[in-house]
């Protein structure tokens, strides 16, 4: 039996994060490790419990939730950190991708959904709430000048506009005829390159310098 995905639920509303900490609790192959109340006390948590993934809420008093997913970067490299809240501006969203969110999921939300964004991020993969996908896009029109993507092989930049559409591993996978292992350690190479932490930092760059498409 596989060792259960550890969670780790930051979040100042006691209700929400309460009856977070209680769905998870009653989702097979989870283990909610840790709950912290406001930013400061997350760093700590995060630290001391090592989670797989961490559940960040992006507006707490005290340190918003982008300086904490800075100082938790630093203090659990380890962990993926997907950013859960009731915002739906771009500039928060881009703020968050750009600080090396893993993922960046709306409160609304369903469950099930939210479960299978939880299991995806313990993989490595991107997670942003359907809704927030094309806010993205717009968001980065404004950014920098496109450039080349020097130093990246022809493969790579395949891959990488295929994650700048949201593909998971498995599905670059299958659409380039790739073991998906293959796929892991081009996505790794690519972001080693690019001084990246995340697959969805990978994206807005891809998305920024031209290597995909904006439409």
């Amino acid at each position: 039996m596989s060792e259960p995905i550890r969670v780790v639920v930051i979040d100042d509303h006691t209700l929400f994060r309460r009856g977070l900490t209680a769905l998870l609790g009653r989702e097979p192959g989870f283990a909610v490790v840790g709950e912290a109340a406001d930013g400061f006390e997350g760093i700590r948590v995060a630290a001391a419990s090592r989670p797989d993934v961490v559940l960040l809420d992006l507006n707490m008093p005290g340190i918003s939730g982008v300086e904490a997913l800075q100082a938790i970067r630093k203090e659990a490299p380890g962990a993926h950190v997907v950013m859960l809240t009731v915002s739906e501006d771009a500039e928060d969203l881009l703020a968050a991708l750009r600080a090396g969110a893993d993922g960046y999921l709306l409160k609304n939300i369903d469950s099930e959904f939210l479960v299978e964004s939880i299991r995806r991020a313990a993989e490595g993969e991107s997670v942003v709430s359907s809704e927030m996908t094309g806010k993205l896009v717009k968001g980065v029109r404004a950014g920098p000048a496109a450039a080349p993507a020097d130093g990246l092989s022809p493969r790579e930049r395949e891959i990488l506009a295929h994650l700048a559409r949201g593909s998971s591993n498995k599905e670059v996978a299958r659409a380039l005829e790739l073991a998906e292992s293959t796929v892991k350690i081009h996505v790794q190479h690519i972001l080693r390159k690019l001084n990246l932490s995340s697959r969805v930092q990978a994206a807005v760059w891809a998305i920024e310098h031209g290597v995909a498409p904006r439409s």
